[in-house]
């Protein structure tokens, strides 16, 4: 009789192998995790990072203006010793030329007792743009102010406004005479040349943004030729073509279409540069609902460039008022006011400043620097009408829009009246399509 052996549950090498290598709760406690922060130990504290202090390089210390101070007057008074002691320099222009170099210097190196070098780099470079910004200004300022304060006795006279130089001579008094003649001339002449120029530039800028081909390049580069034409060459060009070939008059009409040619290629890069600006998607978002190109320049593109177009036209007008020699070659000199700018010769205020200020005697340079303040008077005022008319904001309505807007709105709601019979109220919001609502509480349709 055979006896059965009881059998006896072995552990099978791969498992038990695998059980070995799976460590135990305690083991995996103290085995270290390297992508775990170490936890803090009481009574020990880690010092916190000193916080990063930032200057603001704009504001201005007390010790930055004792070292610009310093800095003064001790390049003023090194170039002072230099002049007198050292080198037989003299004159204003060779002091400023020296002393301004020695303050960049000194400058510098008193702020680097207290900075580092990028701090010094800054300061330096700052001195140097705010002073050349104080240079431009002081010349502006010099500029205006000298023919204001040269010209003061001619201005205090209120003849000088009211009066034209036909009963006065080179050696009469400041109390005759004036230059009427010139301001007639010179707001015909340049109104004239704005009226031939706004909308020939505008065209053609437009023309070149929104078209492509041969043409456009040749037109493209005519302008940038122009734009370095000499006025001379302007004025001759309307003498042969509009006085001695069509048989016009020398007279503020032929004088206004010089300078006209003056202006336009000024005006056409200006506005050129300002339609560039103008997003593409506003344009396609125009034509994507079906307005043509022409509306989308005439109410899309033109409305949101137009304080920069305003900008082109003041360029253009600078560059027109002051002109002298197309004046003189198509309207000639005359010291009598003639207000009708298609007869007879005309004069303008920089032509009559051309001619005072050549005479020798005293009396007529006075007028000559009144004229000229006059000039930039009027200059200016032509100015703040463009930025008035012009300046407002892309999208802003005007008065006029905003009145034609009120009216079609109220006549809107007239006929909206007339057809339903309601008030001028709108209609209430029509609920939503969907089956009805109930309170679940009173069991009431809402």
């Amino acid at each position: 009789m055979s006896t059965v052996e009881p059998t006896v549950a072995r552990p099978v090498p791969e498992l038990a192998e695998t059980t070995q290598q799976i460590p135990q709760p305690t083991e995996r406690l103290a085995q270290p995790q390297p992508h775990r922060l170490p936890l803090p130990v009481p009574g020990r504290h880690r010092a916190a990072p000193a916080p990063e202090v930032r200057r603001d390089t704009r504001s201005i210390r007390r010790a930055d203006i004792v070292a610009l101070l310093g800095a003064l007057v001790a390049a003023a008074a090194l170039t002072g010793v230099l002049f007198d002691q050292i080198a037989p320099f003299s004159g204003v222009v060779g002091f400023i030329a020296i002393a301004y170099p020695l303050f960049l210097a000194i400058y510098a190196l008193l702020v680097s007792l207290e900075e580092n070098a990028l701090t010094v780099r800054d300061k330096l470079v700052s001195a140097l743009v705010h002073s050349v910004a104080v240079l431009a200004v002081g010349a502006l300022i010099v500029i205006i102010s000298y023919p204001v304060v040269e010209g003061w006795p001619a201005l205090a006279h209120l003849n000088f406004f009211t009066e034209d130089m036909a009963d006065a001579g080179t050696l009469d008094p400041l109390e005759f005479g004036g230059i009427l003649h010139a301001i007639v001339g010179t707001l015909e002449q340049i109104s004239i040349a704005l009226v031939i120029t706004v909308p020939l530039g505008l065209a053609t800028a437009v023309f070149l943004n929104e078209t492509r081909g041969a043409f456009t390049r040749l037109v493209r580069t005519v302008v940038e030729a122009m734009t370095a034409l000499p006025s001379i060459v302007a004025g001759l060009f309307i003498y042969a073509s509009l006085i001695l070939l069509l048989g016009f008059q020398r007279s503020g009409f032929a004088a206004g279409a010089a300078i006209s040619i003056m202006m336009l290629p000024i005006m056409i890069r200006a506005a050129d540069v300002v339609l560039r600006l103008v997003p593409s998607s506003l344009r396609e978002a125009s034509l994507a609902l079906g307005a043509g190109q022409l509306r989308t320049v005439w109410h899309v593109v033109l409305p949101t460039a137009r304080s920069g177009l305003t900008t082109s036209v003041l360029l253009a007008t600078a560059r027109g008022v002051g002109e002298t020699s197309p004046v003189l070659i198509a309207a000639g000199f005359t010291p009598y006011l003639n207000a009708n700018p298609f007869v007879d010769a005309q004069v303008s205020l920089p032509l009559a400043t051309y001619q005072m200020v050549a005479s020798s005697e005293e009396t007529m340079q006075t007028r000559a620097f009144g004229a000229a303040s006059v000039l930039i008077l009027l200059v200016l005022i032509l100015f703040v009408l463009a930025r008035v008319l012009g300046g407002r904001e892309a999208g802003a309505l005007s008065a006029g829009q905003q009145r034609r807007r009120a009216k079609a709105s109220a006549r809107d709601r007239e006929r909206f009246i007339a057809a339903t019979g309601h008030s001028a109220s709108p209609p209430p919001a029509q609920p939503l399509a969907g089956p009805p609502l109930t309170d679940p509480q009173q069991g009431v349709q809402l």
